[in-house]
């Protein structure tokens, strides 16, 4: 069976340690003169875009205001994030299994596509990777900078795989990886195999409520984890 694989990044392949909240918080005041509730506003599983109207509005701005700045916003804040992850002493944590999962699907080109979905806008993405050392493993990606909605990225990762392939993929063909309730629920509209991995904030438990196919507490076990990427 051949099938769409797409990882999530923060939180099941990787964290930056808060390399890129600290990129956030400055880009934020460099060009709207505020952050809103940063210290406390959960950035889990939300599009780049959606964090900063949320936190924008929260500080009293419009979203015609909010509009207005995005484009300095994300230049801004991916000139702080290539910064921070390349301030000596940093470290990007990958998540256990993550390079040997990634490892062995590249065996399985024939049976696997494998791509991202991501609420990071697409250089951020890559930014974050590349800190990682896990960059080129990605055919292509949807992304925070495609559209606000993370409910949207499924259909435009589907979109793309087709563009590459010329294979349509539908229902449990798609598979998406998350650490959080809304990488399990986003793909819902296309029927898609979700699969929630307990590296981030949440417990299997909670994936598991959010309708995730199966839970799993990390990538580690690569077998048991390939099996279930593969339909095996």
């Amino acid at each position: 069976m051949r099938r769409l694989i797409l990882f999530d990044i923060d939180g099941t392949l990787l964290s930056t340690n808060g390399a890129a909240k600290r990129a956030f918080h400055r880009a934020l005041l460099e060009v709207y003169g505020v952050t809103g509730p940063i210290a406390t506003h959960p950035f889990d599983g939300k599009t780049d875009p959606q964090i900063a109207r949320e936190l924008m509005r929260e500080a009293g701005l419009t979203d015609a205001q909010i509009d207005q700045g995005f484009d300095d916003l994300w230049r801004c804040y991916l000139r702080g994030l290539a910064t921070e992850l390349a301030t000596p002493g940093h470290r990007t944590t990958v998540m256990p299994g993550v390079p040997e999962i990634l490892n062995a699907l590249a065996e399985y080109r024939d049976d696997a596509v494998v791509g991202l979905l991501t609420g990071n806008i697409e250089r951020g993405a890559a930014l974050k990777l590349g800190s990682a050392g896990l960059d080129g493993h990605f055919l292509f990606g949807a992304y925070g900078s495609d559209a606000e909605r993370r409910d949207a990225l499924p259909a435009i990762a589907v979109q793309r795989a087709f563009e590459h392939t010329r294979r349509e993929f539908r229902g449990k063909d798609v598979v998406v990886i998350g650490d959080t309730p809304f990488d399990v629920t986003c793909g819902q509209g296309l029927g898609v195999c979700a699969i929630g991995v307990a590296t981030g904030r949440y417990d299997l438990d909670s994936l598991a409520a959010a309708g995730a196919d199966h839970v799993l507490p990390d990538l580690a076990d690569t077998g048991a984890v390939l099996e279930l990427l593969l339909g095996a």
